[in-house]
């Protein structure tokens, strides 16, 4: 049995850099050794900078919104099955950066003014950055505009509203410091 495994965890291996390369030929830029799950989806795939040994598990969307817009994923990042990430601006994600699954990311809000309809307000985008060895906890949801330092981890299913400082651990609704990584 354990040979079975081994090929098809070969095969799987095969068919996620597969993947990777049909992004490339739509014209994402993505490093050596990336892969890429079933079911991934990516909208403008030409504003898209995935490192090298990057991991995106299956069912994740990656939702670039606007022609200018960037998506960057450093080195050895992972990104778990069923995340969104939408950008209209920039998002950028630092390298050895594990994302858990069910993460909605996003770098825009819609503009909420009285008296106008909601769809016909536009909206307003500002850069999203998670830093490099950072940990975000599954069902988390990253607003516009916030920064998530280096070695910071956000528990499951808080939402990030404010500027995460390095190496804090922060958790709730709205996310608020419960401690700091090592101590």
């Amino acid at each position: 049995m354990r040979a079975l495994d081994r090929v098809h965890a070969l095969a799987s291996l095969a068919a996620g850099r597969a993947r990777a390369a049909a992004l490339r030929l739509r014209g994402a830029r993505i490093g050596a050794k990336s892969v890429v799950g079933q079911h991934v989806r990516v909208r403008k795939p030409w504003c898209l900078l995935l490192g090298g040994r990057v991991e995106i598990e299956h069912n994740v969307y990656l939702k670039i919104v606007g022609d200018e817009a960037r998506l960057t994923v450093g080195d050895h990042t992972f990104i778990g099955t069923g995340t969104e990430i939408d950008v209209l601006q920039s998002v950028t994600i630092g390298a050895h950066t594990l994302i858990a699954p069910n993460v909605f990311i996003t770098d825009h809000t819609h503009n909420t003014a009285a008296g106008a309809r909601l769809d016909e307000q536009g909206s307003r985008s500002a850069p999203v950055v998670i830093g490099s060895d950072a940990w975000i906890g599954t069902r988390s949801v990253i607003m516009a505009g916030v920064t998530i330092g280096d070695g910071a981890i956000v528990g499951a299913g808080a939402v990030v509203t404010k500027d995460v400082a390095p190496n804090a651990v922060v958790a709730g609704v709205p996310a608020r410091a419960i401690g700091s990584r090592g101590a």
